[in-house]
Formats: C-alpha cells, structure tokens, sequence
C-alpha cells in the first residue's frame, strides 16, 4: 500500500473517509430544513390567507355599518321631554344649528338634524335668538319648533342710539323683569362686563344700541356683557383705535364725541356736519353750548332749557365748561362713531333743529344766522307747547 492508498484508505478498512460521512449528514440536515421550510411556508400561506379573510370580511362589516351611519345618521324619535334653552346666533348655518342642538342634548347627532335642514324648504326662515326646546326630540321635532314663533323666547329687544345708560336699565327691566337696580349694581362692578380700558370703568357710552335676543335665563351682568361685546366687536370691526390714533385722539375722547353728535344729529345725513361744528368751535376755543349736556347732568329729557338750567354747575354743562364733558352723554351707533372720526368739510359754527317733529336740523356760519334759526325753533314751540 503506497502513501498514496494509505490517503485514500486512511482506516485500511475501505470505510469512506470522514469529510464524505459528514456531507452525507449535511445533506439530510438541509433535506429536513427544505421541508421544513416548505411546511412553515404553506402555514404562513394559510394563515396569511386567513388573516386577510378576517380583515375584509371585518372590513365589510365595519364599512357597511359606516356608509349605514352616514345614509342614516342616529336620530331620536318623538317630541323629547323637559325643557332646555338655547340660542341659535346670527348667520348660524344648518351644520352649526345642528351642533348647538346636539351640544344641548336636544338632537341625537348634528347630521340627523342636518339631513331634515337640508329637506326643509323653510330652514332659511330660521330666526336668530333663543328657543325653548325639549331633550332628545327627533330631528324633525327639532325643526318643528325652530319653525314655530311660539318657541322662541319673547325677549326680542331693540336699544334706539342714542339712549342713556339710565334709559337702557329700564327699556331692559321691563323686558325681562330684572329690577333697575340689579343693572345699575351690574353696572357699578364694571369688571366681568368687558368694557375697554379707554371706558375708565364706565358703561355710559359703550351699551352699544342695537337689536338684541335676551336670554331668559341671563343675569343683568350677563346682558349688560353682551351689549359691551357687541361694542367691542363694532370698534374692532371698524377700526376706532388706529383711526382715533390717526386723529391724535383717545379712543374714549372719540366715544364721547359721538355721544353728543348723535344726541345733537337729528338724521343720519346732519351727523357728518355736526361733528365739524364740534371741531371747529374747539379749534376756535368756543364753548360748545349744547342743551343736551345740560339736560343729561340735570338728568332730564326736554327740548326747552332754561336759564337756570343753564347755570347748573357741573363739568357736563357745556355753557359754562369749554370743550368736550368729562365722559359720553348717551351710547352712540356706528354712524355716530364714524362721523366723529370723519367730520364732513365746512365752516360752520352753529346748528339747530328747527323742527324736532320732522327732524331737520339747519347750520349756520355766523351768529347773525345763528339767531334767524333760533326763532324758527321758538315758532315751532310755539306751536308745540310743553315740548
């Protein structure tokens, strides 16, 4: 046996060599694994298959139920029970009424409502203001009585511009019942009602005029914040601050400007051309003499002024005090407001309302002219005593 057999024989007893008796058991190894794999492979298959069984079958079932909740939105059946207030507010679209509906528990889902919104040829009839409703009422209860007048609460108010704050407290008493005095207590604890800086804690002036939907259930705080908001909302939309800066005024001296160009004004068209009467007798250093700050310090409503009124000591009488009062007169509209901020060109440095009854008011340049206005007002008094 040469070196050669001896390697090829290493045992000599013709048993294969140690390397081939290990392929061998490789090979069996990676056969098992192969089926191994194989099988793993048709349970992952089947399990995969499973799984996607289950994912769309649940997937039907859940995208069935939502295009059923979308077709059919929940909505409760009947006319509700209890009583519950709300408010529906100005411009409120469908979608918004029927979210304030289903905030108050009154309507089991906003879309329900919105669905019999959108089916209802009346729904842009909806009045803005508040509605004694019921809980849990269907859809087409609910709109029922938004469309019924009867719902709404009767506590629909309009403040003319113009008015005292003294004359807004009783206007609102008698609407809703709440005393004078808890509005003049709401009054006097300024700081929940929202009032601007440049007010210097007073609401004279800033209970902005207008038309209001009281709710039955507020406080006389509550409703005093809600005309000082619409104040705010005006001056911002208009732009009172960065106009009074413009101008080089406060914004508070702007408010009481207009206060006494609407009490003065007796059409829209006269406002522009008494605040330049306001303007120019300043500028001049004339005194403004106006009868109606006269009359708010004596705390009154007349058209005849006497001299002894005249003679009324306080920083309001404008007869004796130059310039403007210490504060607003009354609460001034936007028209007022505007005018104050844009006074119309001229130099007139006198007006009167000659005739109060059909509200025209004349102007005049000179005192001369001046008093021919006076007595046209004096004949009008003449012919209208005790005005």
């Amino acid at each position: 046996m040469n070196d050669l057999d001896l390697f090829s024989d290493p045992y000599g007893d013709g048993r294969p060599p140690p390397y081939e008796r290990s392929g061998r058991k490789d090979k069996r190894r990676a056969r098992k694994r192969q089926k191994q794999r194989r099988r793993n492979g048709r349970a992952a298959a089947l399990f995969a298959m499973a799984f996607l069984v289950a994912v769309f079958g649940t997937g039907g079932v859940l995208g069935y139920a939502w295009l059923d909740n979308r077709r059919n939105p929940p909505d409760y059946d009947g006319d509700g029970t209890g009583n519950v207030t709300v408010q529906i507010k100005d411009g409120a679209t469908g979608v918004k009424i029927g979210a304030t509906l289903e905030e108050h528990e009154v309507v089991k889902s906003s879309r329900a409502f919105v669905k019999v919104y959108n089916k209802e040829t009346r729904a842009s009839s909806i009045q803005p203001g508040f509605y004694q409703m019921r809980r849990k009422m269907s859809s087409s209860a609910a709109m029922a009585l938004l469309l019924d007048p009867k719902s709404r609460a009767g506590n629909q108010i309009t403040i003319p511009e113009g008015r005292r704050a003294t004359e807004v407290f009783e206007q609102l008493s008698k609407k809703t019942g709440i005393s004078v005095k808890e509005f003049q207590a709401a009054a006097n604890e300024p700081e929940g009602l929202g009032l601007p800086p440049y007010a210097k804690g007073k609401v004279e002036g800033y209970l902005f005029p207008g038309r209001y939907d009281l709710d039955p259930n507020g406080s006389a705080a509550q409703i005093l914040e809600q005309m000082v908001s619409r104040f705010n909302a005006e001056a911002e939309s208009s732009g009172l601050v960065g106009k009074a800066r413009e101008a080089g005024l406060n914004p508070g001296t702007v408010v009481t400007l207009a206060s006494l160009i609407q009490a003065e004004g007796a059409r829209p068209s006269d406002l522009p051309k008494v605040s330049r009467v306001i303007y120019n007798r300043i500028d001049k250093g004339m005194k403004l003499q106006f009868d109606s700050t006269v009359v708010y310090a004596l705390g009154k409503r007349t058209l005849t002024v006497t001299n002894k009124d005249l003679e009324y000591d306080s920083p309001y009488n404008t007869y004796k005090y130059k310039g403007l009062p210490p504060g607003p007169i009354g609460n001034p509209g936007s028209a007022a407001i505007e005018a104050a901020l844009e006074p119309k060109e001229g130099t007139w440095l006198f007006f009167v309302t000659t005739d109060p009854t059909r509200k025209i008011t004349e102007f005049a340049t000179t005192y001369e002219q001046q008093l021919e206005l006076e007595k046209k007002f004096r004949a009008w008094q003449r012919a209208n005593p005790g005005n």
